[in-house]
């Protein structure tokens, strides 16, 4: 009876595949992303990553018996999604304006907050919103925040450039109607002078925001963890943090050491000045495949609302005709601190949003390179809304990578108001850039712009955009181009390419599986269409 258990098992044994696959996922239609363009029905993964691409029967002779075996149904499978610059999810403990689609709406949230907090408390919004999903297409300014709060300070969050503020908010930080906006900043005025509560960029210091309450390190993670669960459940395997702290980057370690993440993450490290490169206690490119140091990012000019340009553009400060934009940082010291990281051996990452911007990026850059060669390293301008031709050489030249949101999305109509028709169409001109062969990948900024991913594959599809009708249709690309930016050109700011970013055997096992074909589904359903897996190293984090 031993005998023949034994040689019952023997027989098995000769029955198993030589390489043996974790999970098999066939009946599908696998777009690989290759060099080749291969399109398969089905692949094999093995310890995290992918084992083989293929056919049905190609992929199930490395099926054992302890092998998974997921029926794609005829779903589509493509590599995991990558947003390129990220900051956090929105929401958070401020009145949540996401939802609202109307003024009304905004001003009722805002009363309704007043109506509940003690009387002489700071009402605030969170950042999770934009004026171009309203309805009047405006800010809500500060006769309107009066109205809605008239006892309680209101400061309304706007992106992360701007504060709008009601008559009570001003009164309790001192700010007069004379005063003046300080350099990189703006104020804004109604057209007959008085404030109209808005504060830009360096003017926001004149705010000092109640303190959040302290989180434990418990919470932290926790909140991180339940954070990363809701990227993974559209697709987000990959995720870029635009600028944080050291602690920041730690809490990622720790989350790491507690057991798998479901998103792999690269980060920025936000420093002001050179005294704090030797502070830091972190080296250049430190981490491994799921915790991993992308740069340093610096910034230059502001937001929507004051991108710096080479031609003068219309403001709703009472500057029509001369305002240029802002110039957050001094040239001098942005250009010192670059050449200082850049032999230090780190990695720069500069937001940039106007023509201006990008000129003083370009010569900060180009200085750098003098010092130190910095075209093999991948430095980086982040945003890049408007760029001019003259600068795909220069671009080019360093070998700079461009990281691009879908703005345009969700804010054409302020960004028509702010620049003019001619500038918003050709905002973030993903055409223009592909076609100078300047390598760029493809993201949210969220919560500026919402996190779907998809969201941002139909946008550069299509320049559709919320409530402006397409924008710069000369600028659509193709949904291979789009695809193989949110994922391998993410992939390639942090020199991961050989890792992920496409699904060929030996790159790590992150792959998304769509309800619909995204090659060929009807334009909308980009949009719409829902994740039905998520895997990240192979391992299931997410399914519908």
């Amino acid at each position: 009876m031993i005998r023949l258990a034994v040689a019952f098992a023997l027989v098995l044994a000769a029955c198993e595949p030589k390489e043996s696959a974790d999970t098999v996922l066939i009946n599908g239609k696998v777009v690989t992303l290759d060099p080749a363009g291969t399109v398969a029905s089905a692949l094999a993964l093995r310890d995290g990553r992918i084992l083989a691409v293929g056919k049905n029967d190609e992929i199930l002779a490395y099926a054992g018996s302890g092998t998974e075996r997921i029926d794609l149904e005829g779903k589509t499978v493509v590599p995991g999604l990558a947003d390129n610059h990220y900051h956090s999810i929105g929401g958070g403990p401020g009145v949540d304006l996401s939802r609202a689609r109307s003024l009304e709406e905004v001003l009722d949230q805002i009363a309704a907050r007043a109506a509940e907090t003690p009387e002489g408390d700071v009402v605030v919004t969170n950042s999770d919103w934009h004026e171009g999903q309203l309805r009047e297409q405006r800010l809500p300014y500060r006769d309107d925040l009066d109205r809605a709060s008239p006892r309680h300070p209101a400061v309304v969050v706007r992106g992360g450039h701007e504060y709008i503020l009601n008559s009570a908010a001003l009164a309790k930080w001192g700010i007069e109607e004379n005063v003046e906006a300080p350099s990189g900043g703006s104020v804004g005025r109604y057209p007959d002078g008085r404030l109209n509560g808005e504060l830009v960029d360096t003017a926001k210091s004149f705010v000092k925001l109640p303190p959040k309450p302290e989180a434990s390190l418990e919470e932290r993670l926790s909140a991180l963890a339940d954070e990363h669960r809701r990227l993974s459940e559209v697709g987000l395997t990959s995720i870029r943090y635009a600028g944080v702290s050291p602690a920041f980057y730690r809490d990622l370690e720790k989350l790491k050491e507690r057991g798998p993440l479901s998103v792999r993450v690269s980060t920025l490290l936000w420093i002001q000045n050179e005294a704090e490169i030797e502070n830091l206690g972190i080296a250049p490119d430190a981490g491994d495949e799921w915790v991993r140091v992308a740069g340093i990012k610096l910034g230059v000019d502001g937001g929507f609302e004051g991108g710096l340009m080479r031609e003068p553009y219309r403001e709703p400060w009472g500057q029509n005709g001369t305002f240029y934009g802002l110039l957050t940082m001094a040239t001098e010291p942005y250009v010192a601190l670059v050449r200082a990281l850049n032999e230090k051996g780190w990695r720069v990452a500069t937001h940039a949003v106007g023509d201006a911007a990008i000129d003083l990026v370009l010569n900060a850059y180009e200085k750098a390179n003098e010092d130190r060669s910095i075209v093999e390293r991948r430095f980086a301008i982040e945003h890049g809304f408007i760029p001019r031709e003259d600068q795909f050489p220069r671009m080019k030249a360093l070998g700079l990578q461009v990281t691009a949101q879908n703005h345009l999305y969700l804010a054409a109509p302020s960004l028509e108001k702010y620049w003019g028709p001619e500038r918003a169409r050709w905002v973030t001109p993903l055409r223009a850039y592909l076609d100078a062969d300047i390598p760029v990948s493809l993201g949210t900024d969220a919560p500026v712009v919402p996190y779907p991913p998809l969201w941002v594959l139909y946008h550069f599809t299509t320049r559709d955009t919320i409530s402006a009708g397409v924008m710069g249709e000369d600028q659509k690309v193709s949904r291979e181009e789009a695809l193989r930016a949110m994922t391998l050109g993410g992939a390639a700011l942090t020199f991961e390419e050989g890792l992920k970013g496409t699904v060929e055997p030996g790159k790590l096992a992150d792959l998304v599986v769509l309800e619909e074909d995204i090659l060929t589904c009807a334009p909308e359903r980009i949009r719409d269409m829902e994740v039905a897996l998520t895997l990240v190293g192979g391992r299931v984090v997410f399914r519908r």
